[in-house]
């Protein structure tokens, strides 16, 4: 039987709203930042969850805080901001940054987090809401061994794969080198998908020799739906999220110095699609629309 843990959060929107539900379902009592980004809270206020006024007021509670903003900026606004997650840490409280962040600032964050008596670990998140909501995300880790060992029952109760990439900041690099992937096979998909139709080849047959082939995986399952039926829903990502995590992946490869010609390319792609509100797969009908 899982202990019950005093758990705090900050960030209860999409994502976090599913990380939150999922603790409550796991006996967890969960103490969450009131902000008017929130996705509506009154389900988890119902099932015995805690509003509280400032990161301040979440870290006093808290015997973890789970992090669940968009990046860098944000992570360390609601850590060092006045009235801030920092300023209310207990000691020995374990932070848990499942943003998408940029490896760098992650160490300065963690070695921040431990002057203050803290303990930080990095546990970047993949998959869709959907899966958050049935606590079935996965996760890749940064910590050293024994605090991931420490805390993997708790995250546990909302995720379904979790894997330990290694030391702090190992589980936003693998990210954003995961996100590359994604983002980078569903630009040439959809740029295959618009050349596929202005050519005359039916989605169908397009479809099934990709499905069959080396187009075959989990991006092509995610973007069928729209290029079958005009459904977007299969990859709720939207431009403006790839657009930020792609920059990330291009700021942490011009740190480590590696090559990244396909990744500026990819990066421009989604860069210059006008509307950043859409969802990836609507990436699609914009390219079909050009030339």
């Amino acid at each position: 039987m899982t202990t019950s843990r005093q758990v705090g959060i900050v960030g209860v929107g999409l994502m976090g709203h599913g990380i939150a539900s999922s603790l409550l379902r796991a006996g967890h009592q969960v103490f969450f930042l009131e902000h008017p980004g929130n996705q509506p809270v009154d389900d988890l206020v119902a099932a015995g969850a805690t509003a509280l006024n400032s990161g301040r007021e979440v870290a006093q509670r808290a015997e973890v805080v789970i992090l669940c903003v968009t990046g860098s900026p944000q992570v360390e606004a609601v850590l060092f901001e006045p009235n801030g997650v920092l300023e209310g840490l207990t000691p020995g409280c374990v932070v848990v940054d499942c943003s998408t962040a940029l490896p760098s600032s992650t160490e300065k964050v963690a070695a921040r987090v431990t002057e203050a008596g803290g303990r930080f670990m990095d546990a970047a998140m993949t998959r869709t809401p959907k899966e958050a909501a049935e606590g079935r995300l996965n996760l890749i880790v940064g910590a050293p061994k024994a605090l991931f060992d420490e805390t993997l029952p708790l995250l546990e109760g909302f995720a379904e794969n979790i894997a330990h990439a290694g030391d702090v900041g190992a589980g936003h690099t693998l990210k954003l080198l995961h996100n590359f992937v994604s983002l980078g096979f569903s630009a040439v998909l959809a740029e295959a998908t618009a050349a596929s139709r202005k050519a005359g080849i039916s989605d169908t047959a397009l479809l099934e020799v990709l499905g069959a082939g080396g187009g075959g995986g989990v991006v092509l399952e995610r973007l069928r739906p729209y290029i079958a039926d005009n459904d977007p829903s299969g990859f709720k990502f939207t431009v403006a999220n790839a657009s930020k995590d792609l920059g990330y992946y291009h700021a942490m490869t011009n740190e480590l110095g590696v090559e990244r010609g396909v990744a500026g390319a990819v990066h421009a792609l989604y860069t210059s699609i006008g509307d950043s509100s859409l969802a990836v797969p609507e990436v699609i009908g914009v390219l079909e629309q050009r030339r």
